[in-house]
């Protein structure tokens, strides 16, 4: 279950994601493959993956970007994966964190933030994580300093990061690009996938529409298998509550990630 899903449903992407109705909706999935079409030769039938598709929801789904599910991941976990690891990956790499930086990952508990977060610390980065006060403990246990939303973001940041914030990525849509370009002094460092307001600051805005994911989904599972990296599943509903599921995710507080089963 994806935050985006929710803005699909509602009918806000119809300029870059237009639907006609009745139509399915979901874009992550996990499961076993039932067959593969021409020109496919890195899995067959039988094996055990996860990736992204179209209309996700549902029993079979056809996938567009695939990776192996690693061993020692469940298929609840692994269905999690695809998006959070495509989008954190590529905001990183739009925002030019490398080793030896301080990124601050604003929305960092949810599904992407969670991914950006362990990515940047897999590359050397210090991590300074906003999410709300349930939410601190968590992001220390994935590798982050943790801070919390509000007025006063700007001092709270700057007490924690005295030599200043060479990166910031906006996953959550709070309306701080404003807050973010200030600390970090360059609106060129500053991405956003949720804040559409964000170039009137300069900063920019990262979609990843039509982009192939294959790249980012096995970096992430390799991590994933080797323990470097973890997204936790919040909840679980099976498909006839897909309804439930996007109203959960819909209230902004999610930590990790929320699934829908099949029967």
């Amino acid at each position: 279950m994806n935050g985006l899903e929710c803005k699909i449903r509602q009918g806000l992407l119809q300029d870059v994601r237009p639907m006609r109705l009745p139509a399915g909706i979901g874009g992550d999935a996990a499961g076993i493959v039932d067959e593969v079409g021409d020109g496919v030769t890195d899995v067959q039938a039988g094996d055990a993956v996860f990736g992204s598709g179209q209309e996700t929801y549902a029993e079979h789904a056809v996938l567009t970007s695939w990776a192996p599910k690693p061993s020692t991941v469940s298929f609840e976990e692994a269905a999690g994966f695809a998006t959070p690891f495509e989008t954190a990956l590529r905001v990183l790499d739009d925002a030019g964190v490398r080793g030896g930086h301080t990124v601050l990952v604003n929305g960092a508990s949810g599904g992407v933030g969670s991914a950006a977060l362990q990515f940047a610390v897999d590359r050397g980065a210090t991590v300074i994580g906003i999410a709300s006060p349930s939410n601190q403990d968590y992001l220390v246990s994935l590798g982050a300093v943790p801070t919390i939303y509000g007025p006063g973001l700007v001092d709270r940041v700057r007490a924690l990061a005295p030599n200043g914030i060479d990166a910031a990525v906006d996953v959550a849509g709070s309306g701080v690009i404003a807050e973010l370009v200030e600390l970090t002094g360059n609106p060129a460092r500053v991405v956003s996938i949720a804040d559409f307001s964000a170039t009137e600051h300069g900063a920019r805005v990262s979609t990843g529409f039509g982009r192939d994911k294959t790249h980012a989904l096995r970096e992430g599972a390799c991590l994933a298998a080797a323990g470097r990296l973890t997204l936790p599943v919040t909840q679980t509903f099976p498909l006839a509550q897909a309804g439930a599921a996007q109203a959960a995710s819909a209230t902004g507080h999610v930590r990790g990630r929320i699934i829908v089963t099949m029967p």
